[in-house]
């Protein structure tokens, strides 16, 4: 099955429904190059926008694939200075034990070592992800080609699905 969903559904999405998208997503291609990223924190509460809002401005904007090299690092703060190494390979998720792209800092990063995480393609240059720490989910984000979507802004697209 084929799942696309815009990002802006995706901020609007309760926990239930995001794990769900995950489960029937596939892992798509590792990204290469500049991400736009987006909290999704408080899945399907009323915050979850202002939180993604604030997370954007002060802490992290997305990341920075190197699908050659096999790693990536964090787009931080507003000086969108690059920061917390990763090394990106295919993996099973700990979700379902499917397929995955894994994003793993346990060898490279002190700062966050207990982290890992997760992503599928959910549309055209969309990805969404799940944050683990410690073996404990605590969270999503979606990771979006700059060109691809429109972002938090973007008016919302319904989901299409098709098999």
């Amino acid at each position: 099955m084929i799942v696309t969903v815009s990002e802006d559904e995706l901020l609007g999405a309760d926990d239930e429904r995001l794990e769900e998208l995950f489960r029937v997503s596939t892992p798509g291609d590792i990204p290469n190059g500049p991400m736009e990223g987006t909290a999704i924190i408080g899945a399907g509460t009323g915050a979850t926008r202002l939180i993604a809002a604030l997370v954007r401005l002060a802490v992290w904007r997305g990341k920075v694939f190197d699908r050659d090299g096999g790693y990536l690092s964090n787009r931080m703060s507003a000086l969108d200075v690059l920061a917390i190494l990763a090394t990106v390979a295919p993996g099973p998720s700990r979700l379902d034990g499917e397929e995955c792209i894994v994003i793993d800092y346990s060898g490279t990063s002190l700062v966050a070592g207990g982290v890992r995480d997760e992503i599928r393609q959910v549309g055209p240059g969309l990805y969404l992800g799940v944050i683990w720490l410690f073996g404990v989910r605590i969270g999503w984000f979606s990771l979006r080609t700059p060109q691809a979507d429109g972002g938090p802004g973007e008016k919302p697209r319904s989901a299409s699905r098709s098999t």
